[in-house]
């Protein structure tokens, strides 16, 4: 699907159908948006810009020097939109072109940030000159959800320590949990990491209008401050790791010393009782009702080793 942005007096409309590019010139068109674009599609917008629109394959590069390059007609660049699941994140990458001051996009999933500034340019299309004004609107509400990402992320990590404190379900499962929250939290950090780079290398273009310099700086400071506060939500996940690690320790620690004080107070009834049960002729093997006086020295042995753990503190 396609979506051309292209102003028309003091308005900005929107058409769906790439046949609009026969009537609209370079610097009518602020925006075009591909979704999962047929090939026609993606052949008309590459016509209409004078360049080639990078495949998927580029936009997922991992290399850092993939993804942002600038030619002599074209700026490239290429980062991924995290997508919260249940219980983990996905990435969907997106690539952005700009030629003069015309922006095209590329990906291939909706996205509510897209939709949501596709109604705001329609509803305010006096705060939208150009398609870098656009490119920066997606940065600036990207780095808003990613946000919002983020203090979801630190209230679960909250209720995480408040089931700690209430030695509630400390388990094995429990820690799987906090590994995973764990994970995306590396994941959100790198991909925030990762559009600080791509706004760096944009600053050090000298094709962005100047205007816009203020409003880039600020959205680097924002993402500095989303950086920082994942590095204190990591590391506070770290510590509840360790905490229920060690939990879990005690826990197990606490059971092999009930196994351990039940094996060494039956010990000496044990000794005694396999003693008895050799056969062999033993001392008053012979006198009736013996049984019972070595039934109670086997309680007294029990007893006694249980008054020695007492005195010394090992209970």
């Amino acid at each position: 699907m396609i979506s051309i942005f292209y102003r028309q007096g003091a308005d900005i409309l929107a058409s769906r159908f790439e046949t609009e590019f026969a009537r609209l010139g370079k610097e009518n068109v602020l925006w075009i948006d591909l979704l999962s674009p047929t090939g026609s599609e993606k052949k008309a917008t590459e016509a209409f810009l004078g360049t080639e629109i990078q495949s998927r394959a580029t936009a997922e590069e991992i290399e850092s020097s993939s993804r942002f390059s600038e030619t002599t007609s074209a700026i490239f660049a290429n980062t991924n939109f995290l997508s919260p699941s249940a219980d983990e994140m996905s990435e969907d990458a997106v690539s952005f072109t700009i030629v003069g001051d015309t922006l095209a996009t590329l990906r291939d999933i909706p996205l509510r940030s897209f939709d949501q500034l596709q109604r705001r340019i329609q509803a305010r299309p006096e705060q939208y000159e150009n398609g870098w004004f656009i490119f920066a609107s997606i940065m600036d509400q990207r780095v808003d959800l990613d946000a919002d990402i983020i203090e979801l992320m630190s209230k679960e990590t909250s209720q995480f320590s408040r089931r700690i404190n209430q030695k509630e379900d400390i388990n094995e499962d429990f820690l799987l949990d906090i590994n995973q929250l764990q994970e995306n939290a590396m994941m959100v950090r790198e991909n925030i990491v990762d559009k600080q780079r791509l706004i760096t290398n944009i600053l050090k273009s000298d094709r962005y209008p100047s205007r816009l310099e203020p409003r880039l700086n600020v959205l680097l400071q924002d993402i500095s401050s989303l950086i920082n506060h994942t590095n204190f939500n990591f590391e506070r996940l770290e510590y509840l790791q360790e905490t229920v690690v060690g939990l879990i320790n005690l826990e197990q620690n606490d059971i092999m010393k009930v196994f351990t004080l039940i094996s060494v107070l039956l010990m000496p009834a044990t000794l005694l009782a396999s003693f008895y049960g050799m056969n062999v002729k033993l001392p008053f093997a012979d006198v009736p009702l013996a049984w019972l006086g070595i039934l109670l020295l086997m309680i007294l042995m029990v007893v006694g080793v249980l008054v020695v753990f007492r005195r010394r503190k090992m209970l």
